[in-house]
């Protein structure tokens, strides 16, 4: 069974940064896409980012030149850097493993910013 456990949400003020983690249980080789989704509150889920297998990026238009979302394969870690953060990134953030047709998620961590 696979686990996606987030770690590193918070508070913090406008401009400022956090990094979330994201720690899978076995290997995340096996993963040909793995992402961060977020959902404020009143709103659907959304992609924030995502990487595949072989390291190949996409971000949201919101969140590009701001963000930056690396995986350690050894260490079955995904990150999510997030910088020069606004109030209207405040959400809830969800990673994301995509395996062929299976799709798994963890429980989410909460990212505040406050203006």
């Amino acid at each position: 069974q696979v686990q996606l456990v987030e770690s590193g949400g918070g508070l913090v003020q406008a401009g400022g940064s956090l990094r979330v983690s994201c720690a899978a249980s076995g290997s995340i080789s096996r993963f040909n896409v793995m992402g961060w989704y977020r959902q404020a509150p009143g709103k659907q889920r959304e992609l924030v980012a995502r990487i595949t297998i072989g390291g190949f990026t996409n971000y949201a238009d919101s969140v590009k030149g701001r963000f930056t979302i690396s995986r350690d394969n050894a260490k079955n870690w995904v990150y999510l850097q997030m910088n020069s953060l606004k109030p209207e990134d405040t959400a809830v953030y969800y990673c994301n493993a995509v395996n062929g047709p299976n799709d798994y998620w963890g429980q989410g961590t909460q990212v505040t910013v406050s203006s």
